[in-house]
């Protein structure tokens, strides 16, 4: 797999049926690894190890209602109150990260209103706050500390 914008990250793999896996320690079971699961992966393991965010506050690939359509988000931190702190919209490394994709994400937050955004292609990441009165956001060096 292609080297990513991340730390280096240890993982578990294994091999079905001429598929590579990988273990998803969020969902708790391996995955077909694609390019956009190793984007996905190793912004799960940033959250925890680099964020300090419980794995037990961290949900991964689920299926939400945008407008009566049926969509699924990458990943989703909560706060312990149930309030959503970040969204995060993984992208292929192959894919540019367009204004679509900010529209996509900002369609889930219509939804889930999350406090920040975080966009990446395991290339380039994008970070924002979230403003809810005046309807906009605003970018971001990095994602604030998760204070639980």
């Amino acid at each position: 797999m292609q080297k990513l914008n991340f730390p280096t990250y240890t993982f578990r793999f294994k091999s079905r049926e001429n598929k590579t896996l990988i273990f998803d320690e969020i969902r708790k079971k391996f995955v077909v690894l694609g390019p956009e699961e190793w984007v996905r992966q190793h912004c799960i393991k940033y959250l925890i190890n680099h964020l300090k965010i419980p794995k037990s506050l961290i949900n991964a690939e689920k299926e939400l209602q945008v407008n009566k359509l049926k969509k699924r988000y990458d990943i989703v931190v909560y706060r312990p109150n149930g309030s959503i702190f970040l969204i995060v919209e993984c992208k292929a490394p192959a894919i540019r990260i367009t204004q679509e994709t900010f529209d996509q994400i900002a369609r889930y937050n219509m939804a889930l209103n999350a406090e920040y955004l975080m966009i990446s292609n395991g290339l380039e990441h994008f970070y924002c706050a979230i403003d809810f009165e005046r309807k906009s956001y605003r970018f971001l060096q990095e994602i604030p500390t998760f204070d639980l």
